[in-house]
């Protein structure tokens, strides 16, 4: 007859030759094996000594958790899902956003799985397959609409989630956002300050939460300070590079060409800038630009313009405590999180 024992499931899974276990760590620290699971798991119920000797043996052993065996043990993978859809997120947006989550789940146990966005009609399709096979513990995804089917869907199945940005709904949850109401108050404020009295934007869809915040703000901001507003419309964010250079052409070779642009993205803003240079228009001089600071990639902008700094680095720490929140069942004042602007403006040098 076979003895049972109390062993863990990690214990019992199959390792690699030399790959150490919660029984090594156990053996060294002096500890019983489920003394040093809870340990590992920073449980306060064990002494912050005994966590701290733990740790450091797992440490030294090179000792990395079995997730299978966690997951058999706890229901949970300690995996966030992050979806980002490749035609939104460009240039340095996912390494910013991406760093500043690792940094704030540092020392959690929990890992970030990226996974790429539907690029079909159907937003709720890999959010569904998350859910419904346990692949991970939360979710996290971007560009929100006002009323996002993702959220409703997620709400309902009370799955945890954070979004990138805002909703509609009477139903609070958990988001971080950028404050872009303010920012493109900021950004025309400061263009009529140096004398611009037409002032272009392209903006993202008007389908997107933040394309609306955007436009409400610069169209207060335009009747405020009583000048002249331009959103195209029949380009916007996402739309082709070169698209984009041929209506900024098109407006400036027409009757009243726009003197001031507000960027609100990178890839935006390098388009913009070229297609000044190719019409030998001089920012600072000719036309004015003032666009949004969003990663290291903007200090290198050419010529140098005024802008105003996105810390997108902060965002993802932000959506990692809101999201360790929601794991732990916080109020929603703590999973709340609406960032503001970063300091006055600067010359991206």
């Amino acid at each position: 007859m076979s003895r049972k024992t109390l062993d863990t499931p990690e214990d019992n899974a199959i390792d690699r030759p030399g790959r150490p276990t919660l029984r090594t760590v156990a053996a060294e620290a002096g500890f019983a094996v489920t003394t040093v699971s809870r340990a590992l798991a920073n449980d306060p119920q064990i002494a912050e000594g005994t966590r701290k000797r733990v740790a450091d043996v797992a440490r030294k052993q090179g000792y990395v958790p079995n997730r299978a065996a966690q997951r058999l043990r706890t229901g949970q993978t300690k995996v966030i899902s992050l979806l980002l859809n490749p035609k939104h997120e460009f240039l340095s947006f996912t390494s910013e956003f991406l760093t500043g989550m690792s940094e704030g789940l540092s020392g959690t146990g929990y890992a970030i799985n990226i996974t790429a966005d539907s690029l079909n009609d159907d937003r709720l399709e890999q959010i569904r397959h998350i859910r419904k096979h346990s692949l991970a513990d939360a979710i996290v995804f971007t560009r929100t609409e006002c009323f996002d089917e993702r959220v409703r869907y997620l709400l309902e199945h009370d799955f945890p989630f954070a979004t990138h940005g805002r909703t509609d709904f009477t139903t609070p949850h958990p988001f971080v956002d950028f404050d872009n109401e303010m920012f493109v108050h900021m950004a025309i404020e400061r263009l009529t300050q140096k004398g611009r009295r037409h002032v272009c934007i392209i903006m993202p869809n008007e389908r997107y939460t933040f394309g609306q915040h955007l436009r409400f703000g610069a169209r207060q901001a335009a009747i405020a300070h009583g000048i002249e507003l331009t959103i195209p419309g029949d380009v916007d964010l996402d739309s082709d590079p070169d698209e984009i250079a041929a209506k900024l052409r098109e407006l400036h070779t027409g009757p009243n060409p726009p003197d001031g642009y507000v960027c609100v993205g990178e890839v935006n803003t390098l388009v913009t800038l070229a297609y000044l240079h190719d019409m030998g228009l001089t920012p600072g001089t000719d036309i004015d630009v003032v666009a949004k600071w969003a990663s290291p990639i903007s200090k290198h902008f050419r010529p140098r313009i005024e802008t105003i700094r996105e810390d997108l680095r902060a965002t993802g720490r932000a959506m990692a405590k809101v999201l360790l929140a929601r794991i732990s069942g916080a109020p929603m004042s703590e999973m709340q999180i609406l960032l503001k602007p970063e300091g006055q403006f600067s010359i991206s040098d």
